[in-house]
This record gives structure tokens, C-alpha cells and sequence, in this order.
């Protein structure tokens, strides 16, 4: 951090501005050959403050977010990740070609709070089939 602290006053650091605009002018340059190359660019934003502007963000991109809780082995163990958003996709399907309505009403109420929670978690991730090109925190 040393190289793009300008000045310090009163025990508080001030950031060189100069240094951070090239910083990140080079990263946007990044992020722009990732995504002109067909990669994903997972937005990730769990702060109650940047929660609604990354979803906007990224749904008008057509890019995958997480704005609730990081989902555990998102990264490591993403076979896993993929086999929940399958679960989801069944649970919609079975709505749609009627076997949801044959089940008892609790069993109904299990598979529908299963999908809420389901859907709140992953579900701005369902068009990710494979790990993302790269990381927007």
C-alpha cells in the first residue's frame, strides 16, 4: 500500500489519486478483454449499501452476481454449487409439467421454502456453467 499512500495527516492516510486512476484504468482494460473473450465476470457484492447497485449493474450486463451470503466452495468446490442451481431448475420444471401439484400440502411447503432459499442464495448464478474468468469484489 506504501506506493499509492500520498500523505499522511493526523494519523489518517490519503490515497494518491493519480496512482489509483492508472490502477484502475488497467483494470478496467482487463476486465474488458475478459469479457469481450466470452468469459463471465462474477460480481460480488454482500454490503447492504452496494447490494442494489451490483445487481443492477450486473443484470444490465447479463453478468452473474452474489449479493446474499458467499456460498461456501463457490470457487473450490463449484461441481457442488452446480448441482444446487439443478436442484432449483427441478423444482421449476416439476412446477411446470404439474407432478408438484400431486404432493401433500407440506411436502408442497418443504420443496417451495427449499426454492426460495435456493433462489436467494444462487440465483443470479444460474446462467454460470462454469468458473468465472474473473472476480469483481
Amino acid at each position: 500500500m506504501a506506493p499509492f499512500i500520498y500523505s499522511e495527516k493526523n494519523g489518517i492516510h490519503i490515497i494518491n489519486l493519480y496512482k489509483t486512476v492508472n490502477k484502475l484504468e488497467e483494470a478496467c482494460s482487463a476486465l474488458e478483454k475478459i469479457a469481450s473473450s466470452g468469459r463471465k465476470i462474477l460480481f460480488v457484492a454482500t454490503k447492504k449499501q452496494a447490494k442494489n447497485i451490483i445487481s443492477e449493474c450486473a443484470s444490465e450486463v447479463n453478468m452473474p452476481y452474489i449479493t446474499e451470503r458467499w456460498p461456501g466452495g463457490m470457487l473450490t468446490n463449484f461441481v457442488t454449487i452446480r448441482k444446487a442451481v439443478k436442484k432449483m431448475s427441478a423444482i421449476d420444471r416439476t412446477k411446470e409439467d404439474g407432478t408438484f401439484e400431486t404432493l401433500s400440502k407440506k411436502e408442497k411447503l418443504r420443496v417451495d421454502r427449499t426454492r426460495a432459499k435456493l433462489e436467494k442464495n444462487l440465483g443470479s448464478i444460474t446462467s454460470m456453467t462454469r468458473l468465472p474468468g474473473a472476480l469483481l469484489l
